[in-house]
């Protein structure tokens, strides 16, 4: 599991967590809001717009210090083992501070509150809000309860908890996205209904309900006029969309990516997560026809053992997965790929471990997210037996990460002399004549430019390689400002 405070104005790459500390206010009258986020790119989502209701409705601005905060809230993963144990040792460091503070209000949302629910309280009780990811958007009035309930104390406390599934209501509610750079994450649909056997996300975000395509458009036209030329589209099982048209049709997550590409100004479009069985023929012409479409795909997989697939009830094989990169990699020669690997499942043998790696050696992945398996309470396989000894699995996972670097290593190499297309984010902070920005493959280019081209794609021929993720080039062309 990762932790991160959410920082306002951050620049990121695709695949790095890098944030701009934002300029620390010591106005006392100014109300301060303090987030940490763990987990996904879909928490970080959620973490933005909690950020925005209480700026909204409360005029709540963030700070990067928990400290001087009036509000802390606590973003929640629980993929990983013992999630909920590290939930409750970061909350005891915040218990210190409500002591200090008495006045300081402490919420916790996220996976683990859905999971947890008033159990939070029942073992942190000066914990004062509960809420799931469905109801985040409730935060308003919550905090409104709670408020009241401190101005006019009643004999027993209510209890603040809301981690129920209220579908997609949360999106008719959240306040219009604040734009912080030139990409943006816009999330189109909520849950899962996969159910591998490993995977809590169902029980903890509900099952799969898709945003209406009109309300999706809407957000990333609007995200578009303010400048924002990189979309990122969101969802546990995004190629799954399935939204409901202004004409009561169901347009489908190729249907929506063509859609998307013709808004004036997006020219860049990525996803994630993304579930083989829904990776389509469909999907794979839009890589084919659509320029804005990157080169880079991550596309979980968990295992290169179809017996190991079958206990993880993927439903789907091997086969069938390199057959979907081949196709794609036929209309795309220079995709980029990454995935999911969980090592040591329950019953993984040798054998299966040896298919695995000889797996991720042939399908040529850049990077993943591989983890050692963690037993979620709740799901199917945390009832498997499990006799493979914890040190062999962190051996095998060592090998699969090793495996991946060198071939990211040597696909950053492979970029020198070749020619980018880059979207430039801003300029260096350590010298104002360069300018940094972000390949399709998501490596941070460095070239020599001018800080008005901001915002604009750039061809940059790659003339060194400095790090495994980050290169020097020579611009060769500017691309016309769409502003």
């Amino acid at each position: 599991m990762t932790v991160q405070t959410f920082i306002p104005n951050a620049v990121k790459a695709a695949s790095e967590n890098t944030v701009t500390q934002p300029t620390h206010t010591t106005d006392v009258s100014i109300k301060k809001l303090y987030i940490e986020t763990q987990g996904c790119q879909m928490n970080e989502y959620d973490s933005h717009r909690m950020a925005d209701l209480l700026g909204d409705s409360h005029g709540y601005v963030l700070t990067d210090n928990p400290n001087d905060a009036d509000i802390l809230l606590m973003n929640t993963c629980s993929i990983r083992e013992k999630a909920q144990e590290k939930v409750f040792s970061g909350l005891g460091r915040w218990r210190k501070l409500k002591e200090q503070n008495p006045d300081l209000v402490i919420g916790v949302g996220g996976c683990v509150a859905s999971q947890e629910g008033d159990n939070i309280q029942k073992r942190a009780p000066y914990v004062d809000m509960v809420f799931g990811p469905q109801t985040l958007h409730r935060l308003p009035q919550m905090l409104d309860q709670h408020q009241a309930q401190v101005e006019k104390p009643k004999k027993e406390k209510i209890k603040l908890v809301d981690i129920s599934f209220p579908d997609i209501e949360k999106f008719d509610f959240l306040p219009e996205p604040r734009v912080e750079g030139f990409k943006a994450f816009v999330s189109i649909m909520e849950g899962c209904s996969k159910y591998c056997s490993f995977c809590v996300v169902p029980y903890t975000r509900g099952e799969e309900v898709s945003r209406p395509l009109d309300d999706v458009l809407a957000e990333i036209a609007g995200l578009a006029e303010k400048g924002v030329r990189e979309i990122s589209l969101l969802g546990q099982n995004v190629n799954g969309y399935r939204g409901e048209t202004f004409e009561g049709e169901i347009c489908t997550f190729p249907e929506l990516l063509r859609l998307v590409a013709e808004i004036p100004g997006i020219g860049r479009l990525r996803y994630t997560t993304s579930h083989p069985l829904e990776f389509s023929d469909d999907l794979i012409q839009c890589y084919r026809d659509l320029p804005q479409m990157v080169s880079h795909l991550h596309l979980p997989v968990q295992s290169g053992s179809n017996d190991v697939l079958q206990a993880m009830k993927r439903n789907h094989t091997i086969d069938v997965y390199i057959d979907k990169i081949a196709k794609l990699r036929k209309v795309r020669p220079d995709m980029h790929l990454s995935s999911d690997f969980i090592i040591g499942f329950p019953g993984e043998t040798d054998e299966h471990f040896a298919e695995t790696l000889q797996f991720i050696k042939d399908l040529d992945f850049d990077h993943s997210y591989s983890f050692v398996y963690s037993k979620r309470p709740g799901t199917p396989a945390s009832d498997l037996p499990d006799s493979t000894p914890e040190q062999v699995k962190k051996d095998r996972l060592a090998q699969v990460q090793q495996v991946i670097k060198q071939s990211s290593i040597d696909k950053t190499d492979a970029m020198l002399g070749k020619i980018e297309r880059v979207l430039i984010e801003k300029v260096s902070d350590k010298d104002p004549n360069v300018l940094v920005g972000t390949a399709d493959n998501t490596r941070l280019v460095t070239f020599i430019g001018d800080a008005t081209w901001v915002g604009r794609f750039a061809e940059i021929e790659i003339t060194e390689i400095k790090t495994l993720n980050l290169v020097y080039g020579e611009l060769l062309n500017l691309e016309p400002d769409v502003a």
